[in-house]
């Protein structure tokens, strides 16, 4: 007998007398699916580019349906490019349901299917190194980069080692950045003395990754580094220096990034107002929200960019606002 298409049933499911006494929410819930569903279709006919894809199935917020759907679908999907695309959105969604499947196509004999599916990896911060770690060798230097951030996500110290030991026999300068950094976000602190010997590297972006990687860490000499850069008179060699604290936490940043709340340079303030609030200082945000009410012209862009950055809600900025007793 033949079976009728997922698509077909799912329309039936929806029209059942059982689906349509449902409570609204979960009417809702199944339009979601059956239009998530309507969308994977489509661009598995090659109907939609990647990022169109990925934009309107996390719209509708059914990643980890749209995930299983297209693992799926994977099998039949014959064509190198057309599977490179499906990873790529695979890795766009962002939803642990579809780590199982990254999992594997991290094994693929392509290598941008590899790089795909290891940024999806480190999107959802997996805990696989054992499936990571051996592609730090890998040929491509698009894999390498992705397995050195992935690797870094993972917060897990034990890859420390791995990635220095990388980091010095990189051919590739950002690669090699990227592994330095990578150190510092996971965690381990063992590794600071070798760190600190890059930062006499002839490579000033190998210097910079070192010096991010011990800031990470917590180590002086990270913030020594970063200190220098912020004392320059040069707007642009002081904001390399702010961009050394990013994912610092509020309390190792707090007495180098607070005085740049009233610098001439609101790129700076606004920039180390950010950082600030993602480090735990939980007051930068009313700090932002208060700078964009009273901004004019561009410099209100200057604070409106970090906000969004922080996917401030219109009614929270509502009522820090009405806290601070600006608004009614």
């Amino acid at each position: 007998m033949r079976t009728l298409p997922a698509c077909l049933l799912l329309v039936l499911a929806l029209t059942t007398p059982a689906v349509q006494a449902a409570p609204p929410s979960v009417q809702k819930r199944q339009e979601r699916r059956m239009e998530t569903q309507g969308l994977v279709k489509e661009f598995l006919k090659g109907g939609l580019a990647v990022p169109t894809a990925i934009s309107r199935l996390r719209i509708l917020r059914e990643e980890a349906f749209a995930a299983g759907l297209f693992a799926a679908a994977i099998p039949e999907v014959l064509e190198p490019r057309r599977l490179r695309d499906v990873t790529a959105v695979l890795a766009g969604l962002e939803t642990r349901a579809a780590e199982p499947t990254l999992v594997d196509l991290a094994g693929h004999e392509d290598s941008a299917v590899r790089m795909y599916a290891i940024q999806g990896l480190g999107k959802v911060r997996s805990r696989r190194v054992d499936v990571m770690l051996p592609l730090l060798e890998d040929k491509s230097y698009g894999v390498r980069r992705e397995v050195a951030r992935a690797l870094g996500a993972t917060g897990n110290p034990k890859v420390g080692k791995a990635l220095l030991t990388s980091a010095r026999t990189e051919t590739d300068p950002q690669t090699r950045v990227m592994l330095l950094e990578a150190v510092g976000a996971a965690g381990d602190k063992k590794q600071t003395p070798a760190l600190k010997a890059f930062l006499d590297d002839s490579s000033e972006s190998t210097r910079f990754a070192a010096a991010r990687g011990l800031c990470l860490l917590g180590a002086p000499e990270g913030f020594t580094f970063a200190r220098k850069l912020l004392t320059s008179e040069d707007k642009h060699v002081r904001r390399q220096g702010l961009a050394l604290y990013e994912g610092v936490a509020a309390k190792q940043s707090s007495s180098a990034l607070r005085p740049l709340l009233e610098d001439k340079d609101r790129t700076l303030a606004a920039g180390a107002a950010r950082i600030l609030y993602q480090g735990g200082d939980k007051t930068m945000m009313s700090w932002l929200v208060l700078a964009s009410w009273n901004a004019q012209g561009e410099e209100k862009l200057v604070y409106e960019k970090e906000l969004e950055t922080l996917h401030l809600a219109d009614d929270e900025r509502k009522a820090l606002l009405r806290k601070a007793g600006v608004v009614k």
